[in-house]
């Protein structure tokens, strides 16, 4: 699934972070700062993932440009 759900990020109880290639070179401030937010607000993500685990689901986002220029227009 690359589309947020909201019945099944309702059960996440863990996030995973990855970087697409178009996002370039970040500071680690900034990526903890892309990373929280973006988890914050799932519904802007492009790439998201949701995998079962034994306590519920795992939410993997790929984040890219497109989606930090969401993050920013959100503010």
């Amino acid at each position: 699934m690359n589309k947020f759900d909201p019945r099944i990020d309702a059960l996440v109880m863990e996030t995973r972070t990855h970087w697409d290639s178009s996002v370039g070179t970040l500071s680690d401030e900034d990526r903890r700062w892309v990373a929280k937010s973006i988890h914050d607000q799932p519904e802007l993500a492009s790439h998201i993932a949701y995998e079962r685990s034994h306590t519920g689901f795992t939410r993997s986002i790929t984040v890219t440009l497109e989606d930090i220029q969401r993050l920013y227009l959100s503010r």
